[in-house]
């Protein structure tokens, strides 16, 4: 089982010029664009081409399936509205390099996929949420997007491409080669990392209510702006936590609209997201207990009328499976010796939700300068290279 390298470097390379941005060397791919939709049709091909029966399910996800019961190897396809070239698709041409590699020389059959929706324009893990049963297909059709548009009305564009989904209990396991996202690998100079575990995440969104008046008649202390009590919830997070969070805690306000968003009017409305992540459940319950005390005290010092929605699809703290972590520690000391490490991940991935139906592992190579969700987001071809070795091992190994 020996993986070609050029052919998975030509192939990453092909699937890059799908909403590739040659002046940023970027990609804009995100879930049910046409840019998404073309380069779901080119995996079908590839995935055919390949030796393994191409489908594609109701909500997007794209199969290559191997006859019989298979292990499953993939990630996602779609990006962020700016995102770099191979946070997701590195997984599936990963997965589709070391399904090639097994089919030639005899070895475990290797099914490949690409979820829809990983990157949340939707939620989070549309795709792979659907699929494993934690979301309802009928609940999926309800969300919407920032933009507007329902996720019932998005998947229209593979319907014509659709069949059933795939049954899960086809699969032995599930394997996901990722990037890291972070600069841990990267500092240390290191070529892999066998993922322990995959934080949880929760998510807020908070719509604030003041009072829209004139921005040059209204005097401050009369005001009840909208934006300034998100810009004092964002101050004061830091010390709600300073006695519940961990170096590895994090949290985030990375959206925000504001209404009427214009320059002479005091905001009446603010909408706004506050994401956290832990490892730790406990410190996720006792983070949003902090979150809505604050709120509270916000909406009292400000008189803003604050309210909080939770986001339906949180994800819990996910470890990953004991004895395929095993295979893919052994197989990096294989191919790369000395030059790996276990690592928990403090992104979300689509293995997190196949938890529910089979086990999982995860497989990460550096991230060159922690980059990633940004244009300037990349990784060596060498360590690209180290990762599909590593992976192709550690599938002979659990074949």
């Amino acid at each position: 089982m020996t993986p070609d390298p050029a052919r998975f470097l030509a192939d990453l390379h092909a699937l890059r010029r799908f909403g590739g941005d040659e002046a940023t060397k970027g990609v804009r791919r995100r879930a049910f664009s046409a840019e998404d939709v073309a380069a779901r049709d080119w995996l079908a091909a590839r995935f055919a081409e390949a030796g393994l029966e191409a489908r594609i399910d109701p909500v997007g996800n794209v199969f290559g399936l191997a006859p019989g019961r298979s292990l499953l190897v993939g990630s996602h396809s779609d990006t962020q509205p700016e995102g770099g070239w191979l946070d997701g698709a590195l997984g599936v041409i990963a997965g589709l390099e070391v399904a090639r590699a097994a089919r030639e020389a005899g070895g475990p059959p290797v099914s490949v996929v690409s979820f829809q929706d990983e990157e949340g324009r939707f939620g989070a893990l549309t795709g792979s949420s659907v699929w494993s049963g934690k979301l309802a297909l009928a609940d999926a059709d309800t969300l919407v997007a920032t933009d507007g548009t329902a996720f019932a009305a998005a998947r229209e564009a593979v319907a014509a491409r659709a069949g059933d989904f795939v049954d899960p209990g086809r699969f032995t396991g599930f394997l996901e080669m990722h990037i890291e996202q972070g600069p841990v690998l990267d500092a240390a100079g290191e070529a892999v990392g066998v993922v322990t575990g995959i934080v949880g995440l929760r998510q807020f969104t908070v719509t604030v209510q003041g009072q829209q008046n004139h921005a040059g008649t209204t005097p401050m202390a009369k005001r009840a702006d909208a934006f300034a009590a998100v810009a004092r919830i964002s101050a004061m997070l830091p010390e709600r936590f300073a006695n519940i969070v961990t170096p590895s805690s994090v949290w985030t306000i990375g959206h925000v609209t504001l209404h009427p968003n214009a320059s002479s009017v005091v905001p009446g409305r603010a909408v706004f997201t506050l994401q956290w992540r832990d490892i730790d459940t406990d410190r996720l319950d006792r983070m949003e207990a902090a979150i809505r005390t604050l709120l509270d005290d916000v909406a009292a010092e400000t008189g803003c009328a604050i309210r909080a929605e939770r986001l339906r699809q949180d994800l819990v703290p996910q470890p990953m499976d004991a004895g395929m972590q095993v295979h893919l520690r052994e197989a990096a000391e294989a191919v790369a010796p000395g030059r790996w490490r276990s690592m928990p991940s403090g992104a979300l991935h689509d293995a997190s939700n196949l938890s529910r139906v089979m086990p999982v592992a995860m497989l990460f190579v550096p991230s060159i300068g922690g980059i990633s969700h940004d244009f300037a987001e990349h990784t060596a071809e060498d360590d690209l290279v180290t990762g599909v070795r590593v992976l192709a091992e550690a599938v002979r190994r659990l074949g």
